[in-house]
């Protein structure tokens, strides 16, 4: 089995994260994920301080493992939500959107381990600063808000940047990508899209079949032109919105096209105006399986080709 300092220093059996995926990543999702040996991770979204309270209880009614709560920075009750997360004491936070230095500290007094997602070696060594115990270098090929580098050369650059565990995330949905992201010195992975067809996932089936059915060039980036590049799958919204981005329609008007569009997707399985949040991987992603068969999979892959890395050793 494959043990690395994340499963100490988190305390789970598997090192691997569930990604935080907003209207996804719920507390039935995350107690699964976090009962079978990984650490599942409840978005927060955009939701208030209440929802978040609510979510964390659910999950610990299913679960004693420890569990994770993503905190959205740009949304509007983050402060609140920053609140409930140190009176509850959740067992680890990580970040997204924004800088969370100005919540840390709280976080750090209550004890919970703050491990901010960074997409790049920079953002990396102010997170360490500030206390991170750990942070998550995610590149371009997630899904949902992306930076501009590439998994492959990013992981590498945050190891050597920081003193403290880099978490890989970012196009890993089996155990190739656990395996080569232990290679380029990461001590484990955060996966999103793999978890999207787990069955404890309660997003619309229409989303699952989506993923499912998807290749390698099923996804799109859009909302360049308002700072906010965003990786979907293809879908009859997502190519509207991006044909509307090089058009001369005013950015008001063009933000009004995402409101609620990730909503109607997730939960509504809307074909014509839903959003289908997925990283590259999904056209890896076969068959609908228990987030534990997940786990399970991943790591036996990954251990079966790190014992066999040898063979290719020049002598």
């Amino acid at each position: 089995m494959i043990t690395t300092p994340l499963c100490d220093l988190v305390g789970i059996q598997y090192p691997i994260f569930q990604g935080g995926m907003a209207h996804v990543s719920d507390a039935g999702l995350a107690a699964a994920v976090s009962e079978a040996g990984g650490l599942g991770i409840i978005s927060a979204m955009s939701r208030d301080g209440a929802y978040v309270r609510d979510q964390i209880c659910r999950a610990r009614e299913l679960t004693a493992r420890p569990i994770g709560v993503n905190v959205m920075l740009m949304s509007p009750y983050v402060a609140e939500v920053a609140d409930v997360i140190a009176q509850e004491k959740v067992e680890v936070v990580t970040t997204g959107a924004g800088d969370p230095s100005g919540y840390m500290e709280r976080w750090l007094t209550a004890g919970c381990r703050v491990i901010p997602v960074v997409a790049s070696s920079g953002l990396a060594r102010m997170m360490e600063r500030q206390g991170a115990c750990a942070v998550i270098a995610e590149g371009g090929e997630s899904g949902g808000h992306i930076g501009e580098m590439a998994t492959m050369p990013l992981v590498p650059q945050v190891v050597d940047a920081v003193s403290i565990p880099v978490i890989a995330a970012g196009g890993i949905g089996d155990g190739r990508g656990l395996a080569a992201a232990l290679m380029l010195g990461a001590v484990g992975v955060q996966m999103g899209t793999r978890f999207l067809t787990a069955q404890e996932c309660p997003v619309h089936p229409h989303y699952k079949e989506l993923v499912l059915k998807a290749g390698d060039i099923s996804t799109i980036v859009t909302g360049r032109r308002l700072g906010h590049p965003v990786r979907s799958l293809k879908t009859p919204y997502s190519r509207r919105y991006a044909k509307a981005e090089y058009t001369d329609i005013d950015e008001e008007a063009l933000e009004a096209m995402g409101v609620g569009a990730l909503r109607k997707g997730a939960v509504d399985g809307d074909e014509k105006d839903g959003c289908y949040l997925a990283g590259q991987i999904a056209g890896l992603v076969k068959k609908e399986q228990p987030a534990a068969e997940i786990l399970r999979e991943v790591c036996a892959e990954a251990e079966e080709i790190l014992s066999g890395a040898q063979r290719y050793i020049i002598k």
